[in-house]
């Protein structure tokens, strides 16, 4: 029996049908703009009140208000307590929270549909009558400070700060965090006011899409929300984003790191550009997922890293090109080549059909799935009346896709692809990536990790320094959390190449990668702890038979000190 048919792959399935029914469409005389969609298939019911005011509007000298305000609805309100309305909802089996993004703040709720008009009272609670406590707030500051102390420990964190910075300049879309002090600064007077200023029904919609009747809702909606004062609507004026004409490099300094988080950015589309359907499509041949050509390039065909990607970032005021990656320390300059091969590439080259037709594949056979649950559903349709897309826009997705062509892929990689004007943005061990990178730009800066610019010069490795005899052993002691950790390390070298092992009460590994330049060392050693393999950085400067550094792991937020000498 011949078995041909395992040498071809099937064919593609029919396209799925995808209809979105047309939404009840109602505006109270406030101004509130109501669209409902009747979806039966679940007893559920999603709520979205949505506004189209973000973090872009935090007053001036006020950065992180309007996060703080959305953040504190629901901690307390003329009727209930924070605990009060937590229980409350809990009892409900339902879930009730507001966030804010850039452009957005959007108030969310889920329920089943026995208990909508429960819920709908709570949104209305929340929105019109929130007390903003002042105990409520400080906790709120309290934990916004954690948790910026952590989020500045982590690579993504400190590599989006930068690009942030460059791409958006002065523009509010150039912060990506409120700073420590901001967030101290912060009071209740002006949550209250930002709360005044932004929630006003003549700015807001509310969608709602579930098992419910569209008129009798309408009715219930009026009920709850109709009394809600009208306001008047801010139009700030934002500033330009800056014009980049030269490439830059950019680098936060995590000293021992034994990775490189790149990340390669430069101005793009916004949300409702006419290029976005060539750009998003252009996008998935070169870096959008398993498939892509950076991955392909930099994870399967050179191992230097788990993952290799790009993506068009888009907002509402304007967006940006980004090509991502983690690659080990030793290879980024390597990373790096593979990098601008590919970005050019797109860009000098046509694409070929097989590829182009994966890649619609792909885009026009996901999109049906993200609308199989009624929160999928939801989100597609709140993301398309916020960003002010085409009536049509969910019906006619997969059409655009397949009317893409070759010509216009290559079109948008010229327009949106940009080696030349990159903003160059590597979260790591400066010393290092400095040696690595500093060939493809000669506009180069330096900051720590708490975002304060450092001094190129004391990054230059001393050509003239002789290199130092580092081979032997060493007893190194680390001071964390009040306790003493003893570590072993077993040096060989081999001119400026270092090698060895290292013990400790967490067990032994192997020093690779070791590098001597100078009195400056620099390693990373791979060890086994609860049957998973980790990597520890090594950085520190030799005096005699002195060592002094610090160590880094991604089990470890900080970088820990070290100190010994060669037994």
């Amino acid at each position: 029996m011949t078995e041909d048919f395992r040498k071809t792959a099937p064919a593609p399935l029919q396209a799925v049908p995808f209809n979105v029914p047309k939404p009840f469409k109602y505006e109270l005389k406030n101004g509130l703009k109501i669209f409902i969609v009747e979806d039966k298939r679940f007893p559920l019911i999603n709520f979205r009140l949505a506004f189209q005011k973000g973090d872009i509007n935090d007053p001036e000298n006020g950065i992180g208000v309007t996060s703080a305000m959305a953040s504190m609805l629901n901690e307390g309100t003329e009727k209930h307590t924070s605990k009060q309305l937590a229980e409350k909802v809990e009892r409900l089996g339902a879930s009730l929270s507001v966030s804010a993004g850039s452009d957005n703040t959007i108030v969310k709720a889920n329920t089943l549909s026995i208990y909508k008009s429960e819920i709908l009272r709570l949104i209305a609670e929340l929105v019109l009558t929130p007390t903003f406590p002042e105990n409520e707030l400080e906790l709120y500051k309290q934990n916004a400070i954690e948790g910026l102390k952590y989020q500045r420990s982590q690579p993504d964190f400190l590599a989006d700060e930068q690009v942030s910075r460059l791409i958006y300049g002065s523009h509010p879309y150039g912060i990506n965090s409120p700073t420590k002090d901001d967030i101290k600064r912060l009071t209740r007077e002006q949550l209250v006011d930002q709360h005044n200023k932004l929630f006003i029904p003549n700015n807001a919609m509310l969608i709602v899409i579930g098992d419910v009747e569209s008129e009798s809702l309408v009715s219930e909606i009026e009920e709850n929300l109709g009394n809600w004062e009208q306001g008047e609507i801010d139009t700030p004026e934002f500033s330009n984003f800056p014009s980049l004409d030269k490439r830059t490099l950019t680098i936060v300094d995590r000293p021992g790191s034994t990775q490189s988080n790149i990340v390669l950015a430069n101005q793009a589309i916004n949300r409702n550009h006419p290029d976005y359907f060539p750009a998003i499509v252009m996008n998935q041949i070169l870096g959008a997922g398993a498939s892509s050509r950076l991955f392909m390039n930099l994870r399967e065909e050179k191992g230097y890293t788990y993952g290799a990607y790009s993506r068009i970032y888009s907002k509402r005021l304007g967006g940006s090109f980004e090509a991502t990656s983690e690659v080990r320390t030793s290879v980024t300059d390597d990373s790096l080549k593979e990098f601008f091969y590919e970005l050019n590439r797109i860009r000098d080259e046509k694409a070929s059909d097989e590829e182009l037709q994966d890649a619609k594949n792909y885009l026009t056979g996901v999109f049906p799935i993200r609308a199989e649950t009624q929160t999928g559903l939801t989100n597609l349709i709140v993301s398309q009346l916020l960003y002010d897309l085409p009536e049509n826009y969910l019906e006619t997705y997969r059409d655009k896709i397949n009317d893409v062509t070759l010509d216009q892929i290559q079109n948008v990689a010229n327009k949106y692809v940009l080696p030349e004007k990159l903003a160059m943005v590597i979260v790591g061990d400066a010393e290092e990536v400095l040696t690595q990178a500093k060939s493809y730009s000669g506009d180069i800066e330096i900051f720590d990790t708490e975002n304060n610019q450092q001094d190129l010069s004391k990054y230059v490795v001393d050509e003239t320094v002789e290199t130092a005899d580092v081979s032997g052993d060493w007893k190194l002691s680390i001071e964390a959390m009040g306790q003493t950790l003893e570590i072993g390390l077993n040096l060989k070298q081999d001119g400026e190449k270092l090698s060895g092992t290292i013990s400790s009460m967490m067990g032994e590994g192997e020093i690779s990668d070791g590098k001597v330049k100078g009195n400056k060392v620099s390693a990373v050693a791979k060890s086994e702890f609860n049957g998973q393999e980790v990597e520890i950085g090594i950085k520190g400067n030799i005096e005699g038979d002195s060592f002094e550094g610090s160590m880094t792991s991604q089990m470890i937020p900080m970088p820990l000190e070290f100190k010994g000498n060669r037994t």
